[in-house]
């Protein structure tokens, strides 16, 4: 029963998980895996890197840190959680 409903809900469960990590994550850490093909290729500069920074630094109330990141952080994070919201509404 709890298997059927997690796959039937994977988007929100992953979503939901993806921000609490971002929200319990410590923003002055600065070493962490990463899934980035090009930084794992050796290249230096990529369009997200940072993104995954300035949530962390929205989530902590770090407004300047969060927008010197990268931009497109509170962007990302309004429409993650609008995909939360619908997601949740549609599971109801």
């Amino acid at each position: 029963m709890i298997l059927k409903a997690l796959s039937r809900n994977f988007e929100l469960v992953f979503w939901v998980t993806a921000m609490l990590c971002f929200a319990l994550t410590i923003p002055s850490s600065t070493s962490h895996f990463t899934l980035c093909p090009l930084k794992l290729l050796g290249f230096n500069w990529c369009p997200g890197c940072g993104l995954g920074h300035a949530i962390i630094y929205l989530f902590h109330g770090q407004l300047a840190a969060s927008v010197h990141a990268h931009w497109l952080g509170i962007p990302a994070v309004a429409i993650i959680f609008h995909r939360i919201a619908v997601l949740f509404l549609r599971s109801r």
